[in-house]
């Protein structure tokens, strides 16, 4: 349908009620792409179009399945309908701060790393976790939802790591 190229902003949002997404779903990720173009904007060498698409895309497996697995069934969705590589990449990299390998078989993914790795996939995943419903929250009450979610996981030690990362001393807004 768009190999390998960028949906443009309202084919990302059809794609997304096409799929089944509902209105909050819908809502939350236009807040998470408008701060992460927010972000991208002021970090230079970044691709701003692929961070709002991304921004845009990142949720479209919550429209299957709410679990863990949102983001690589999420990304499998995105391949099955022709939208460019990188963001099937950010939807599958997003989640948290990333999957390792080891935490994908314990939680029955399929094989691989779920770790962002580009520019633009840190910048999803850290904004993400600064959204909650279409709310800006800081840092540290993200840390303090994923702590008490995900206790003792060191997982929560990479949500500062890449906070920290894509922000680079620059202060998050909320």
């Amino acid at each position: 349908m768009f190999s390998n190229n960028l949906p443009s902003p309202d084919d990302a949002l059809q794609l997304l009620k096409k799929s089944g997404c509902s209105d909050a779903l819908v809502q939350h990720v236009e807040a998470v792409s408008k701060y992460a173009v927010e972000v991208a904007e002021s970090q230079g060498d970044v691709d701003i179009a692929l961070v709002q698409i991304g921004g845009l895309l990142h949720d479209i497996g919550r429209c299957k399945t709410h679990g863990i697995e949102h983001g690589a069934v999420g990304a499998n969705l995105l391949r099955s309908l022709g939208v460019d590589e990188r963001v099937a990449k950010i939807a599958e990299r997003h989640v948290g701060a990333g999957i390792t390998e080891t935490e994908a078989l314990r939680l029955h993914l399929p094989p691989g790393r779920y770790m962002p790795e580009t520019p633009e996939e840190k910048i999803v995943a850290a904004v993400d976790n600064l959204i909650e419903g279409t709310q800006r929250v800081s840092i540290e009450k993200a840390e303090a939802d994923f702590r008490e979610e995900l206790d003792g996981n060191p997982a929560v030690t990479r949500i500062r790591k890449l906070h920290n990362d894509v922000f680079r001393g620059a202060k998050a807004s909320f």
